[in-house]
């Protein structure tokens, strides 16, 4: 197996663990007053579990391999760095309302400082920064079409639940809020 792609699956389980731990510490930090999460994280975690074993096998053959691996390993983990610096980041701004399942803390208040400025899904953007490069480092096209295409649909839906939630939940102020901001990419989506 080449060294490249043992250092992209070992990212990829730092990168797991990195998550399951963030999990369980933001279970212990608040309590959670409503939830909504209509079983869309357990989607998107299968969604997501779909999207690497499908990369990786298909990375690990010579169907749909580009050339000049080298140039899209460091192109894929400099994209991957930056993810998890955005990810990292828009725990941070959160800090205690920072939550995995769709859920309203006790005395949640709109963050609007920091990414939460420009987009409403930082997390996400971080998120979807790093299986992008995860895939694109893997330095096959059919690898990032097999992580990307699961991966998207999921975070689509997880979207679409969350901000339905968010509206209910924080009414005319989320509205204005979604006025100001996009989604996940600034001044497009």
């Amino acid at each position: 197996m080449p060294a490249k792609l043992i250092i992209i699956i070992g990212f990829s389980y730092l990168y797991g663990f990195f998550e399951v731990f963030m999990n369980v510490r933001s279970k212990r930090k608040g309590t959670v007053a409503t939830s909504g999460d209509k079983g869309s994280l357990w989607l998107l975690y299968g969604l997501i579990t779909l999207g690497y074993t499908l990369s990786f096998a298909i990375g690990a053959t010579q169907n749909g391999r580009m050339h000049s691996w080298d140039t899209f390993f460091a192109i894929g983990s400099g994209l991957a760095v930056i993810g998890l610096a955005v990810r990292v980041q828009s725990i941070l701004t959160l800090r205690q309302y920072f939550t995995y399942s769709v859920a309203k803390i006790e005395g949640h208040t709109l963050i609007e400082t920091g990414l939460y400025g420009r987009i409403r899904h930082p997390g996400y953007l971080g998120q979807l920064l790093i299986f992008t490069g995860i895939s694109i480092s893997m330095s096959n096209w059919l690898s990032i079409l097999f992580m990307m295409l699961p991966v998207m649909i999921g975070y689509v839906y997880r979207i679409k639940v969350e901000e339905r939630f968010m509206l209910e939940q924080l009414g005319e102020r989320y509205a204005n809020y979604q006025k100001r901001t996009k989604r996940i990419i600034p001044l497009l989506y």
